[in-house]
Formats: structure tokens, sequence, C-alpha cells
């Protein structure tokens, strides 16, 4: 009997030890992870507004050339020498939600650049919304956007169905088209 209670002890001991250290080490990694997070959507701001910056010059270029504003609980990001704006997007894809950003020009209208941050969509079919050649297509198209299944004359605000994910094509449509019809209003509101 007082081996199982030395055992029991010792397990106890070990269990406790072992959850200290956890937590010491999620406390000492949450502030990297939470820096790390906040440079990624940096550096995707930057890219949509064609800043150069480098890895260690990331927070200082952002803080130096881009204006943060938030209204009504949306975040926009203004790039301080073009007037271009960046927010944010999202909704639901097929098989998860698609988030990502949106830059436009000043005139809030033309389509500048568009990355994604989060999508869970089937690689090689739905999974094509967040590769750069296919977001390239939408540089330069105009607001709002109608993404046509084998559309032979693009014009200024159509662009190609992803091939074999029409229903992804779709979702990204309505999340980019709704999400724009919400946030301009509120943005141009508040610039008067």
């Amino acid at each position: 009997m007082n081996r199982y209670l030395k055992m029991i002890v010792f397990v106890s001991i070990l269990g406790l030890f072992t959850s200290a250290l956890l937590l010491g080490m999620n406390q000492l990694t949450n502030a990297r992870i939470a820096a790390n997070e906040e440079a990624k959507l940096k550096s995707m701001v930057l890219d949509g507004f064609d800043i150069p910056y480098t890895d260690t010059t990331i927070n200082q270029v952002f803080d130096d050339t881009v204006t943060v504003e938030v209204i009504d609980g949306y975040t926009y990001y203004i790039d301080d020498a073009t007037n271009a704006l960046t927010f944010r997007f999202e909704g639901g894809g097929v098989w998860g939600p698609i988030i990502g950003l949106l830059t436009l020009d000043s005139d809030l209208e033309t389509i500048v650049y568009i990355t994604i941050l989060e999508q869970e969509e089937t690689p090689g079919l739905g999974g094509v919304v967040a590769e750069r050649p296919y977001l390239s297509t939408f540089e330069g198209k105009l607001m709002t956007i109608d993404i046509k299944k084998e559309a032979l004359d693009t014009s200024d605000s159509e662009v190609d169905a992803i091939t074999g994910a029409t229903r992804t094509s779709d979702a990204f449509e309505t999340i980019l088209n709704s999400t724009y019809e919400t946030v301009i209003p509120i943005w141009e509101n508040n610039q008067e």
C-alpha cells in the first residue's frame, strides 16, 4: 500500500510540474504569437499599398505611412501618401470562412489589391481563391464585382470564376460585394 501511495504522490507532483511548465511556456509565447500576427497584418496592409519594408522596419514603416481609423467597429487602413483604403472582409465560403483584406484606390471603387488571411476551401479547387495569380485578376477592376463562369470578355467589374469551384466563386463575390456595400458608406459618412 505504501508503494502505491508513493506512486500517486510522484505522479501528482510530476503532473503539477508539467502543468506549471506548460502554463509558463504559454505565457511566454502568447506575446510573441500576438506580435507575429500583428506583423503579418501590417505586412499585408503595406503590400496592398505597395510600400516597401523589411522584417526589421515593418513597424516603423507602418507607423510612418499608414493611418488606422476604427469607425462603428470597422477598421480602416489609409495610405497617407495616396489615400488608398484597406479594410477587412469576412464571410462564409463553402467549407469555412474566407477572411481577407481589400485595398481600394482613393476613388473607393478601383481594386488595387486583395489578399486572403484565412480560408478553408478545397486545395487545388476553391483554395485557388487565396492564390496570388487568381487574386491579381481583380486588380484594376471596379466594385461591385461580378464573378462569371467562363467570362469571355471581362468588363471593368467582371472576373473569371475559379474553374471547378463555382460555389466558392459565388461565395467570394457575395463576401466582397456585401462587405463593400456595408463598409464604404460608413467610411464616407464619417469623412464629411
